[in-house]
């Protein structure tokens, strides 16, 4: 009889594990790490640093002629990442992960040695496996794309050419065109999210001070705290209006 019932329990163990292993797929798996790898990218960037090259245009004063065009680009070999907190929503497939890092020291992007004094650099990233889901965390990366175009152009400056040409006192042609070309660091994320209407907004901080003396050279910079806010928008509703 003890036999007999104990084979019954090993029936009814093995039944949950075999209808939960029809349901188990890997999407939750593919978010998780994705959300991860941007993560350990966001700390790269932040750390490490990363080149900007940015442009942007307006002509004839209309901003619906205005083009923005924002890159970047980033390379390292770095240690010693862990993750604080890896979240996941079943129900809208968004994986997020909180990436941390503490370094004694680093060569950055332009080849300087940072003494970093095991300051710890924490930064979030979100991924999904499902492109219709994908929309708001585009647009994230798109203001912080905008907040580091923000950052090098008020540290390193930028270029702006301007050309406008009058005939009979009336405007015909007006055309101004900015670049900027640098290389950033040790720019920290203080908030982010997303407005009512979908619009991502990234704030960001460069304390001007503390990257001078970690260099040990004199960065110049009208303020000791750098702060900027950058927006990525869901949606391309600019198109309409170049039509009207």
């Amino acid at each position: 009889m003890t036999r007999t019932i104990k084979l019954v329990c090993a029936v009814f163990l093995i039944i949950p594990l075999l209808a939960a292993s029809a349901w188990a797929g890997n999407k939750r798996i593919m978010s998780v790490r994705a959300a991860k790898v941007m993560a350990e990218r966001a700390l790269v960037e932040s750390v490490y640093g990363l080149k900007v090259r940015a442009t942007e245009e307006v002509q004839d004063m209309v901003a619906a002629n205005f083009i923005g065009k924002t890159e970047s680009k980033t390379s390292a070999r770095i240690s010693g990442i862990k993750f604080e907190e890896v979240l996941y929503d079943a129900e809208k497939d968004i994986a997020k992960a909180t990436a941390t890092v503490s370094l004694d020291s680093i060569e950055n992007i332009d080849g300087k040695v940072m003494d970093l004094k095991n300051q710890v650099f924490r930064r979030v990233a979100f991924a999904t496996s499902t492109p219709s889901q994908a929309g708001p965390l585009k647009a994230l990366r798109a203001a912080e794309l905008d907040a580091y175009k923000q950052l090098v152009k008020r540290v390193v400056g930028f270029t702006l050419e301007s050309q406008t040409t009058v005939e009979n006192y009336m405007l015909k042609s007006d055309l101004v065109k900015t670049r900027v070309l640098a290389t950033t660091y040790l720019a920290r994320v203080t908030d982010f999210g997303w407005t009512d209407t979908g619009d991502a907004y990234v704030k960001m901080t460069l304390n001007v001070k503390e990257v001078s003396e970690i260099l040990g050279e004199e960065i110049s910079g009208e303020d000791e705290l750098i702060e900027v806010e950058g927006a990525g928008a869901q949606v391309d509703d600019f198109k309409s209006a170049q039509t009207q």
